[in-house]
């Protein structure tokens, strides 16, 4: 039997070699990969606050705040008030127009790993991940950090 544990391993080496891999494609854009992230979450759930942006991407409530100011200083995103002391995110129209650039990244890099090893998109593995991931986003008992 395998020994799950190393299936974190792995993936934190999938996260780091994506991450290393898109830097300097990201910075192009005036980006790094967790703004990029930061982008698609906003663009994917619009009127979000940062602290659900904080929680759908498991990271720091702090690393999102300045991930969110940088990408509100490129015009990407505004801020707008929400109830209490909220601030809902939305994107700009160029930050609309970036999106689709980031999600090419993104894509690209995925398809490339596929491609090498010759993983089809298809894999059981991707839904098995997917639950993974849902479970651990929507579990009450998780807070945000």
């Amino acid at each position: 039997m395998i020994d799950l544990g190393y299936l974190a391993q792995d993936i934190s080496i999938l996260h780091r070699k994506y991450y290393k891999d898109t830097s300097p494609i990201f910075k192009d854009l005036g980006l790094n990969p967790t703004a990029a992230c930061v982008l698609l979450t906003v663009h994917e759930h619009p009127a979000i606050n940062q602290s659900q942006v904080a929680k759908t991407l498991v990271i720091d409530k702090g690393l999102t705040t300045r991930e969110v100011n940088k990408i509100q200083a490129l015009g990407y995103l505004t801020k707008t008030a929400g109830s209490g002391k909220t601030q809902l995110l939305s994107l700009t129209p160029a930050g609309q127009d970036i999106v689709a650039q980031v999600q090419d990244i993104r894509r690209s890099w995925w398809q490339a790993r596929f491609d090498q090893t010759g993983i089809d998109a298809n894999s059981p593995l991707i839904p098995a991940i997917q639950a993974a991931v849902t479970n651990i986003i929507d579990d009450p008992n998780v807070p945000a950090k």
